[in-house]
C-alpha cells in the first residue's frame, strides 16, 4: 500500500477564546497536522496560543492583516513542507465545526482531488440573523456573477488538495473578501465545487465572529455594488435623455419617436458608462482602443435587443412607455455586468 496522504487542519485565529485549545487537541487526536495562524491577536492572547502548541504549529505576526492573509500565510507554510501531496482543511477558530464534519469534507477532497469542497451549513431557526442575511446576499451575488448555484458561500469549512496552493495564494484579497474571491475564481476556471451538508454550532449568537458588517460587507460585495452604482448613473443619463426626447419627438408617432429617443439616449449613456467602468470600477489598464471596441460592440448588441424588447413591450403588450423602459434596463443589467467583468475589463493574472 502507498503512503497515507497527510491531512492539515489550517485554522486562522484572531483574538480567539479557549475553545481554540480544545479544537486543536481534537484535530491533533484525530490524526491531522494542525497549523494555527495568529493573525496579530496581541499579547493578551499569547496564553491561548501557547496552550495549543502541544497539538499545533503556531505561526504569528504582530499586526492584524485579515483572514485572507492568515490563510495564505498558512498555505505558504504548508507548501514549504515540500510534501508530494496533501489535503488541507480550513476551519474557523470559534468551534463552530464538528470533528465529524471536518473528516467528511476531508474524505470528499480525497475522493475528488481536482475539486474544491465546501462544508455547507444548514440554516435553521437558531441561525443568527446576520449569518442568515449575509449568506442570502452572497449566494445571490455569486449566482449573479457566475451563473452557478452554491448554498453556502460563507462557510469557513473548506477542503482541497495541495496542488491548489499556488492558485489560491495568487487570489486577491486579505480579509473576508478572499473567501468569496476564491469561489469566484474557482467558477471562472471551471474548478468543480462540491458541497457537503454539515451541522454548525453557534455560541452566544455567533458573538465570536470578527466580521464587521459594514466594512467587510463592502469588501465582499464592493465590486458589484460599485458596478450597480455606475449602471444606475448611466441609467439616469439614459432615462433622462430618453424621457426628454420622447416628449420632444412625440409628433413623429410612437413607431419613430420611441426607437429614435432610445438610440440617442443609449449612445450618450454608453459613453458615460464606459468611462466610469474603465477608470473607476474595473480599473483596467488595457489600451482604450481595445476595450472601447469590445465595450461598444457589447453596447450595440444590447442596444439592438434593448430596442426590440422596448418596442415589443410598448407596441405589442401596451405597457406604459416609461415603465417599459425600466423593465428593459433591468433585463440587460446582469448580462452587461457579466460580459464586462469576465471579458472586456477582466483582470489579468499576475506573474
Amino acid at each position: 500500500m502507498g503512503k497515507e496522504v497527510e491531512i492539515f487542519a489550517l485554522i486562522p485565529a484572531y483574538k480567539p477564546g479557549d475553545m481554540l485549545i480544545n479544537l486543536a487537541r481534537q484535530m491533533y487526536e484525530a490524526g491531522l497536522r494542525v497549523v494555527i495562524v495568529d493573525d496579530g491577536s496581541g499579547s493578551g492572547y499569547e496564553s491561548v496560543f501557547s496552550k495549543t502548541e502541544p497539538y499545533a504549529t503556531v505561526l504569528s505576526y504582530s499586526e492584524n492583516h485579515g483572514k485572507g492573509y492568515a490563510l495564505k500565510t498558512g498555505l505558504s507554510y504548508i507548501a514549504e513542507q515540500k510534501l508530494t501531496y496533501c489535503v488541507i482543511v480550513t476551519l474557523d477558530a470559534d468551534g463552530q465545526h464538528r470533528l465529524e464534519d471536518v473528516l467528511r469534507v476531508k474524505d470528499e477532497a480525497l475522493k475528488n482531488k481536482d475539486s474544491f469542497v465546501l462544508g455547507s451549513r444548514r440554516l435553521r431557526e437558531n441561525t443568527p440573523a446576520r449569518s442568515q442575511f449575509g449568506n442570502t446576499i452572497t449566494r445571490f451575488v455569486f449566482r449573479l456573477s457566475t451563473g452557478k448555484k452554491i448554498h453556502d458561500t460563507q462557510t469557513g469549512l473548506r477542503a482541497f488538495g495541495s496542488d491548489m496552493i499556488p492558485f489560491l495564494c495568487g487570489i486577491e484579497g486579505d480579509r473576508y473578501e478572499f473567501e468569496m474571491n476564491v469561489l469566484l475564481m474557482c467558477a471562472k476556471h471551471d474548478i468543480p465545487i462540491h458541497e457537503i451538508e454539515i451541522e454548525t454550532i453557534y455560541f452566544d449568537n455567533n458573538a465570536g465572529s470578527h466580521f464587521n458588517t459594514i466594512s467587510d460587507s463592502y469588501r465582499v460585495y464592493g465590486e458589484i455594488l460599485k458596478f450597480a452604482a455606475s449602471s444606475f448613473t448611466g441609467f439616469l443619463v439614459d432615462y433622462g435623455m430618453y424621457s426628454l426626447l420622447v416628449i420632444l419627438t412625440a409628433g413623429l408617432g410612437t413607431a419613430v419617436s420611441v426607437p429614435l429617443s432610445n438610440i440617442c439616449a443609449r449612445v450618450t449613456s454608453a459613453t458615460v458608462n464606459y468611462y466610469i467602468n474603465r477608470r473607476f470600477i474595473f480599473k483596467n489598464r488595457d489600451r482604450v482602443a481595445k476595450t472601447a471596441t469590445l465595450y461598444f460592440t457589447l453596447a450595440a448588441c444590447i442596444l439592438a435587443f434593448n430596442t426590440l424588447l422596448l418596442g415589443f413591450l410598448v407596441e405589442k403588450l401596451y405597457i406604459n412607455k416609461f415603465f417599459a423602459k425600466i423593465i428593459t434596463e433591468i433585463t440587460f443589467f446582469t448580462l452587461s455586468w457579466l460580459v464586462q467583468r469576465f471579458i472586456i475589463f477582466r483582470k489579468h493574472k499576475r506573474n
